[in-house]
């Protein structure tokens, strides 16, 4: 079993990374919306803040000026380059864990969100900018996963990033079709918006073609079992790496994070979508987040706080 620094770094690294990603996505979606003047496209740039928690600034004057704190704010936690710093941070930390692939693709790409011509870049061209940032995280990834041996150190990684991104496409669901939600989620350019912040359009398209219904979005984000950015993929992959981390721990008196997760897995798994549609889509999403949140404090009473007598042998 690895040090319980060390795993915590490679799980942060992986949440802080997707998160990243996901807010260049809500960011270049927000930004393209401003281009129409339409109420479809106010609707976006709602949804791309309340989804970040930034409903305060729902209706916001500027967009851009949003998009670039969203980017560039160092002051703000939640911003991209925050976000990429505490990743890098954390990379340090096991920089011995590591590749050098692997670290020097996420420094180059830190060194680029905080360097003197950050804010000119994104000035320039804040669409390709953002563009940019997403194509070297995704060459992070790709080169985690080309140097990295696959084990424990890996599959941490790769836990923290799938339950960043249920939590994040949960909110961004619970956004557009939960109960709190303001009017009908079904103009044209919001559902196209919603589905590009999720990085599913063309997957959508090439399920459903061109027929852009809320009910299918919700199902195709919540259900599918292929698309890599659904729910309920990104569970199966959690209860999958929990499975095989959990092999090296005796849990003490408390629900491991793997049969946390399998229960997750197993509600989406055999979720109905007309009994859903007829309860309302808000309660399964809830719940969703909130085992979420439990998956998370398991794993951290499990393989990072947890007391030596459950590591000691009798």
């Amino acid at each position: 079993m690895m040090l319980a620094r060390v795993a915590d770094s490679l799980y942060w690294i992986g949440r802080y990374v997707e998160r990243a990603e996901h807010m260049c996505r809500l960011s270049d979606v927000m930004l393209n919306a401003t281009l129409d003047r339409t109420e479809g496209a106010a609707q976006v740039a709602r949804i791309a803040l309340a989804a970040v928690g930034d409903s305060d600034r729902a209706h916001i004057a500027n967009p851009y000026e949003a998009t670039l704190a969203m980017a560039l704010d160092r002051e703000d936690p939640g911003s991209i380059v925050s976000s990429l710093a505490l990743a890098r941070e954390n990379a340090r930390q096991v920089r011995d864990q590591i590749t050098t692939e692997t670290w020097e693709r996420l420094n180059l790409i830190y060194l680029k969100m905080t360097g003197p011509d950050a804010a000119k870049s994104f000035a320039d061209g804040s669409s390709a900018f953002l563009h940019d940032v997403i194509a070297d995280l995704h060459l992070f990834r790709g080169a985690a996963d080309a140097t990295m041996s696959h084990g424990e150190g890996w599959r941490f990684l790769l836990l923290g990033m799938y339950l960043e991104r249920a939590q994040l496409i949960g909110r961004l669901l619970e956004v557009c079709f939960g109960d709190s939600r303001r009017g009908a989620m079904d103009e044209h350019f919001a559902l196209v918006g919603v589905l590009r912040m999720s990085c599913a359009l063309e997957p959508y398209l090439r399920r459903y073609t061109a027929d852009l219904q809320p009910r299918k979005i919700l199902e195709f984000l919540l259900l599918d079992e292929d698309f890599p950015r659904s729910i309920r993929f990104s569970t199966a992959r959690i209860e999958e790496h929990l499975t095989a981390a959990s092999r090296y721990v005796e849990a003490a008196g408390h629900a491991g994070p793997e049969r946390l997760a399998g229960r997750l897995k197993a509600r989406l798994q055999y979720a109905d979508m007309d009994e859903l549609e007829i309860a309302g889509a808000s309660a399964l999403i809830s719940t969703v987040l909130d085992e979420c949140v439990g998956i998370h404090q398991s794993i951290y009473a499990t393989f990072v706080h947890y007391s030596l007598e459950m590591r000691l042998p009798a």
